[in-house]
């Protein structure tokens, strides 16, 4: 089983990212878009796993404990950078309790023996990838790649226009996943649901 942790993304946010993606999507008709199915934000990507390993990371996941905090999505940039551009991405933003749920999950993962991340998250939705990218923030860019990464107008049309803004979720929850790669893309299932804690109710007036 091919497993991941991450955040899911409310149905209107996802939604008008989708919509600003079919207005710039044809400006790179080589890139690999990510379907609005596929919009999460990774906590920590695992791999491989067998299905009594996941058992055992549920459980581990179960103790993870973290309060609910709001996320934001806005604003767009390139991986590794505008002139090398291989990876197309909306920002996130959220406090500091985003890289603490992060660190946690890191942390309880590495109960089972999965290696520690060396990078803090860099929270980040990927939208395209230029073909043969993993998507990931930390890798350097290739020998004679700064040009023709077919972002370009993707990168002209942006130029000079207000930054996107997608809205404002709160986290309340997070899940571990299942990815199964098919001729037409990953198929995600979530296979359990951890909950964060919120805020308690303030009693009525009067109680």
């Amino acid at each position: 089983m091919r497993i991941f942790i991450a955040l899911d993304i409310d149905s209107e946010i996802r939604e008008r990212i989708a919509r600003y993606v079919q207005g710039v999507r044809n400006f790179a008709p080589d890139a690999k878009w990510v379907g609005a199915e596929s919009f999460h934000i990774t906590l920590k990507f695992i791999g491989e796993m067998s299905a009594q390993d996941v058992e055992r990371l549920k459980r581990e996941l179960r103790s993870v404990e973290s309060s609910a905090f709001p996320v934001s999505f806005g604003g767009h940039g390139f991986f590794p950078n505008p002139r090398s551009a291989r990876v197309f991405w909306v920002g996130i933003r959220a406090d500091e309790r985003l890289q603490e749920l992060a660190a946690r999950v890191d942390a309880a993962a590495s109960t089972l023996g999965i290696a520690r991340e060396e990078h803090g998250l860099k929270p980040h939705l990927t939208l395209a990838r230029a073909r043969n990218e993993s998507g990931s923030p930390h890798q350097r860019s290739r020998p004679g790649s700064s040009s023709g990464s077919g972002f370009e107008r993707v990168q002209e049309k942006l130029q000079g226009l207000p930054e996107p803004e997608f809205g404002t979720m709160t986290a309340t929850e997070f899940f571990l996943y299942e990815s199964k790669l098919s001729p037409k893309g990953a198929q995600y299932t979530k296979l359990e649901r951890f909950a964060l804690r919120t805020a308690p109710e303030e009693p009525a007036e009067g109680q």
